[in-house]
């Protein structure tokens, strides 16, 4: 079901100006920025907030975005914002800014020339709703990465993998010496993303776009799309004794040499980063799951409720400009994982896996993500059908692939 946003809101809130002098002022920012990596990027940016005199006050959500945008969404419609709030960057607000709710950055990111220094291009396009811009991108998440354990595959006594394939033909080894070969959570949006990365991966990046840019249904239920199916029945199989819920714990698997691998966003870096991990040591990645390197420009921004209080609004202003800081966006990407949205800043402090992604980026070799793509309510739809998928192993592919058309024949 759609948000149904009251449009009375926006005639309580189109009126509202914001001025007044520059003062120190408490900022609650949400997010669901909670795991060890996360909470460690996260404290970048409150760190640089606070260096500007205001105060940023964390307004964490634990249980990732499913759980998080939900309540962020509830206090903005019933007259509760916040003063700031993660998003991907994309269409998760979108109803938010037709409804009037959010603040407009035009102005802001005019005079931070954003449209300069923001790569690539389709960042801030996701940002922009009908000419304006209504968030800040804060980095490029890309969850097109298979993350191995190079000591499950020393254990196994099985050559560390270099692509997707190769992780499936190792699989019983891994299973035989007691290691899950594929760690994947129990949350929905988790088995959801698994089989988006492997429809590109495996499909490949011009049938990830018929699938999810142009909505071909017939395409959809076609035999292109069939072969990543069969994929995905491999993973559900690899994963089946994973046992674990969120995402930071099936990371958790690979860096304890618990699992053989996960499909997961770079995010996962922070994960292995805390824990003391070297990439190319003790973990490798393979953007592209070894099959097709490209990567996602979806990422994370913050959006700006439309406030009364003119000094919060200001505060507004300066944590704007402070996120797309060039300082910033160095310390918070390289402990989030993630890469800066900013084309102009120094990162040769990058691990290896970072800077594969950025050669990537380099090359151009980057696609939308569904984020970009679909509507909240097909993502829910897709969520549902692949959480059912991975849980009950007596549901055949045919029978996904057949419910996985129709979503995309309604797509929005």
């Amino acid at each position: 079901m759609r948000y149904k946003l009251l449009t009375a809101v926006l005639a309580a809130t189109a009126a509202l100006q914001f001025a007044g002098p520059a003062t120190a002022t408490d900022l609650e920012v949400t997010h669901w920025w909670t795991s060890g990596g996360e909470a460690a990027a996260v404290a970048e940016l409150a760190k640089a907030f606070d260096a500007t005199g205001n105060h940023w006050v964390d307004g964490a959500i634990a249980g990732s975005g499913g759980t998080a945008r939900p309540i962020m969404i509830s206090r903005i419609t019933g007259g509760d914002p916040m003063g700031a709030t993660q998003f991907n960057h994309g269409r998760q607000a979108e109803e938010l800014v037709q409804a009037g709710l959010m603040r407009d950055l035009t102005d802001v990111a005019t005079k931070g020339k954003w449209t300069e220094v923001v790569r690539p291009k389709s960042l801030l396009d996701s940002c922009t709703i009908g000419g304006k811009i209504y968030c800040v991108p804060v980095n490029i998440h890309s969850w097109q990465w298979l993350w191995l354990s190079n000591e499950a595959f020393q254990k196994a006594g099985v050559p560390l993998p270099k692509n997707w394939n190769e992780l499936v033909a190792a699989a019983p080894a891994l299973e035989k010496a007691g290691i899950v070969p594929l760690a994947v959570g129990g949350q929905a949006w988790q088995s959801s993303g698994a089989f988006d990365v492997l429809l590109a991966a495996v499909g490949g990046t011009d049938t990830f776009l018929k699938v999810y840019k142009d909505k071909d249904a017939k395409f959809a239920a076609g035999p292109e799309v069939a072969k990543v199916f069969k994929a995905a029945d491999d993973a559900r199989k690899m994963a089946k004794n994973t046992n674990v819920q969120d995402w930071n714990q099936a990371t958790n698997m690979v860096i304890t040499g618990k699992a053989g691998g996960q499909i997961m966003g770079d995010w996962a870096q922070g994960e292995f980063q805390v824990a003391g991990k070297t990439a190319g040591k003790d973990y490798t990645c393979l953007p592209g799951l070894g099959l097709n390197e490209v990567i996602a420009t979806g990422g994370d921004a913050f959006y700006f409720p439309l406030l009364k209080d003119a000094d919060k609004a200001k505060a507004q202003e300066v944590l704007a400009e402070t996120l797309l800081d060039p300082k910033t966006q160095v310390a918070f990407n390289l402990k989030k994982g993630s890469l800066p949205v900013r084309g102009d800043v120094d990162l040769n402090a990058a691990n290896d896996c970072m800077k594969k992604g950025l050669a990537i980026l380099a090359k151009g070799a980057v696609i939308p993500w569904t984020d970009q793509l679909l509507s909240q309510d097909s993502q829910k739809q897709k969520e549902d059908l692949f959480s059912e998928f991975f849980a009950k192993p007596e549901m055949t592919v045919e029978e996904a692939q057949k419910r996985f058309a129709a979503i995309i024949a309604t797509a929005d």
